[in-house]
């Protein structure tokens, strides 16, 4: 790879905004007036914890609010520590009780960070249709029992609750009398804020930047601006980040064989095994998907390998469902783990579903449209046809949402990958029945999963455990609905002298980021 920057090149890639980038200073370790800029890959839709969707809606209240506690970096295990509790103890299997540090502070005069903002902000998401809800499920209510303590109760003994609800999402705390004065929600502007920075702009579709609260009362982060900067393609943040505009960026697997061998000067890469998942959805509600046979026909017709190589790189394998590989939790294999175009072939005859068009919609950055691309060659060999469908981010999130009319019920294929959780049932629940219309997008309706979901949330025994996961996953491939893909590898590269964190679900945490 040649690193030297084309400027005509860099504004074909990025336009003129990515070019103005590159005139921008690189990190200023200064200590008054220190700067941290980070790419991420879209904008933010809501900040509100009841309604968070994409990475930046998690990563700007994780920066603006606190948590009770927080979970390390990936790399560093997933031991919870306390972060605005001072104290943090698991009375009994199902009591967490907690107090909060002295000096924890709303904006805008709103006092005190209290234990009546945890109930109302976890309460108000239990039981709800918001899509976090899942994460206290086992929540039986928070019994305050000062101005700034309080237990968690749960109904059963259910030790991931403190990993799946309270790092993150759901977990971040919110004003109640702000909330409430905003009308019970909010989206782009939050009403009162407690963390390490402030929201100070917005550029939309390009640029957040948030500032040092100069009221917190816990470990001051490093820097005093965080620049978040919104670069959607790839090759274009990459070629930024060459240009200095930004000090940490993900990067596409396709470059991952370049950066090893020629890595920009002063750089470091990050290698590591992630939690984000990636399938195909096959919405078996959809007129042409509704026979079995069809839907089969997509899974044998399926190209595994050729994605995993020209997609990926050969950096990742084959997964056997959405419980992450090298765990005791894992699926041994996939049902149908070799490609079969005369059976896919033949299955489609007995259908009837001969010279069969289907929609694939995808998100439009590199590696999802080199997959689609894949799927479509591979598909075309057994004489289906593929129409692929790049969709915008926000557009893309409102195909299988029951709110936004009734087109959820027809989409016929979509690519899709999620954050991944800690614990398996962070990453199954998305399948259950009460999911379809939100972010069950395949149909994929079955009694037996939900009750093997229920039952693994209190089951002790870690083998007795497995084997409800792979039947859970072994129903999702039996129906057609799931092709599932991989675990994508995660890839960023960073300024040298910069320690980044991040957490399990692949997003940075710019509080954490510290440069020598």
């Amino acid at each position: 790879m040649n690193w030297s920057t084309d400027r005509r090149g860099f504004l074909a890639a990025g336009g003129a905004f990515l070019a103005t980038l590159a005139s921008a200073p690189k990190l200023a370790w200064a200590a008054d007036g220190s700067t941290l800029r980070i790419r991420v890959t879209s904008d933010f839709q809501v900040l509100d914890p009841f309604g968070e969707i994409g990475e930046l809606d998690d990563i700007i209240p994780r920066m603006c609010t606190v948590t009770l506690c927080r979970i390390p970096d990936m790399r560093e295990g997933h031991q919870v520590v306390p972060y605005a509790a001072k104290e943090y103890e698991w009375t009994s299997p199902t009591t967490l009780a907690f107090s909060l540090h002295d000096g924890l502070k709303w904006t805008g005069d709103f006092g005190p960070v209290t234990a009546e903002d945890v109930k109302y902000s976890f309460e108000r998401i239990k039981g709800s249709d918001s899509a976090w809800a899942y994460q206290f499920e086992k929540l039986d209510h928070v019994e305050v029992t000062g101005e700034k303590s309080g237990i968690l109760h749960l109904t059963e003994a259910f030790k991931p609750f403190e990993v799946i609800a309270l790092p993150y999402y759901g977990g971040h705390l919110v004003c109640k009398a702000a909330t409430e004065a905003a009308g019970g929600s909010f989206t782009t502007e939050m009403p009162a804020q407690c963390g390490p920075y402030l929201f100070d702009a917005w550029e939309q579709n390009a640029k957040v930047t948030l500032k040092r609260n100069p009221d917190w009362p816990l470990e001051k982060p490093q820097f005093d601006t965080v620049e978040i900067y919104i670069v959607t393609d790839d090759q274009a943040a990459l070629l930024a980040y060459e240009a200095d505009a930004f000090d940490f960026t993900r990067v596409a697997v396709a470059s991952a064989a370049d950066l090893k061998a020629n890595p920009p000067e002063g750089s470091a890469l990050i290698e590591a095994a992630s939690t984000r998942y990636v399938w195909l959805t096959i919405n078996m509600n959809a007129e042409p998907l509704k026979d079995l046979r069809v839907r089969q026909a997509i899974q044998y017709a399926y190209d595994g390998e050729a994605v995993l190589q020209g997609a990926y790189g050969g950096l990742t394998e084959r997964s056997t469902g959405v419980i992450q590989p090298g765990t005791p939790y894992s699926r041994p294999a996939n049902k149908i783990a070799t490609r079969d175009v005369a059976k896919a072939q033949a299955l489609l005859s007995e259908a009837g579903a001969e010279g069969l068009t289907l929609n694939l919609y995808c998100t439009p950055d590199s590696v999802s449209l080199a997959t689609a691309q894949i799927i479509q060659a591979s598909l075309a060999e057994a004489g289906i046809t593929i129409e692929i469908q790049p969709t915008e981010d926000a557009a893309y999130w409102a195909l299988g949402d029951k709110t936004q009319g009734e087109g959820y019920k027809s989409i016929e294929l979509v690519l899709m990958n999620f954050a991944g959780g800690v614990d398996p049932t962070e990453n199954l629940v998305w399948f259950r029945p009460d999911q379809i219309g939100i972010y069950n997008w395949s149909f994929f309706d079955s009694a037996e999963y939900e009750e093997l979901y229920q039952k693994s949330l209190t089951e002790q025994d870690e083998t007795a455990r497995a084997e409800m996961f792979h039947r859970m996953e072994d129903l999702m491939e039996d129906s057609g609905g799931f092709i599932f893909i991989c675990f994508e590898p995660y890839l960023a590269i960073h300024d040298a002298n910069l320690k980044p964190v991040i957490l399990p679900d692949g997003h940075p945490d710019p509080t954490r980021f510290t440069a020598s």
